[in-house]
């Protein structure tokens, strides 16, 4: 089903056709611009949601309690249906942490924090932030390479300029962080707001779906035409997300993409030309 069915109709499955279940589940909305229409998903079983993204997360970084969580997500915070912040928000909670916590527009009281809690404790620490945030944050902030030196901060960033900035290619923003930030890697999440499941790459852009998820790419110019996986062509991101279960479950994405080396992997490459901007994942200009 093409992504832009999200924001053209309500897609739930039969039995959740009531207004009582409507009334009753959570609304994600996507980001968007001013006017744009939002896709809209709707979330009838928040306790899976919750369990399947902290166990996908879990399987690629461990327990959460062996974390302090900072969020930088300030476009998303100042507004109140984001499912990057809902799901952040139980991240957060699970990691028992009063360490953990959300960061607005606060970012010297973030980098104190930083320091504060690499000095007073032994977790790893995830700093994750959306794009243009963190690259407001590393510009205006001084010296930040005790992060790098440390070994225990994951920077990962979930992509979206939103206008605030120009697009630039992952490659570019992970150059800038990594120099500013003295860190090796610069790691990344795919999710978006019509998805339930989550990918995370651990460095140079090269995401690990979720087991809930699996990765198909499209011809562009005939989207019934599948690659063999393992084939080194850019296609249209097909994405199969079995936690969709009171939606759709098979997505056709507007994003480009390649399969990686290794089995099941895969590269966000950029996107249609004809697509909108996406608040959740890195554009190619």
């Amino acid at each position: 089903m093409p992504i832009g069915f999200f924001k053209q109709h309500q897609i739930v499955s039969a039995g959740k056709v009531t207004k009582e279940a409507i009334d009753g589940a959570v609304c994600f909305a996507s980001s968007g611009t001013t006017g744009a229409n939002t896709s809209r998903h709707y979330l009838f079983d928040a306790s899976l949601y919750k369990a399947i993204s902290q166990r996908i997360f879990e399987e690629t970084y461990g327990s959460l309690t062996d974390f302090h969580i900072l969020a930088l997500l300030p476009s998303y915070l100042e507004r109140n249906n984001s499912s990057l912040v809902y799901m952040v928000q139980e991240f957060v909670a699970q990691t028992e942490s009063t360490g953990s916590g959300f960061y607005l527009h606060n970012t010297t009281e973030l980098a104190q924090q930083i320091k504060h809690l690499l000095a007073t404790s032994t977790r790893k620490i995830l700093l994750i932030g959306v794009t243009f945030a963190l690259l407001d944050w590393v510009e205006a902030a001084p010296d930040l390479s005790f992060i790098g030196e440390s070994k225990r901060v994951i920077v990962m960033e979930t992509g979206g300029m939103k206008g605030r900035r120009r697009e630039m290619v992952r490659e570019e923003v992970h150059q800038i962080l990594g120099e500013k930030l003295g860190v090796d890697t610069v790691h990344s999440e795919y999710g978006m707001t019509e998805l339930l499941s989550q990918g995370y790459s651990i460095g140079h852009g090269l995401f690990y779906p979720g087991t809930t998820m699996r990765i198909l790419l499209r011809d562009i110019n005939d989207p019934f035409t599948i690659f063999p996986a393992g084939e080194r062509r850019t296609g249209g991101i097909n994405v199969v997300d079995l936690a969709n279960l009171d939606s759709c479950s098979f997505i056709e994405t507007a994003d480009l993409g390649q399969y990686g080396p290794e089995p099941d992997t895969f590269r966000v490459m950029g996107r249609f030309d004809n697509s909108d901007v996406r608040g959740c994942n890195l554009l190619v200009v």
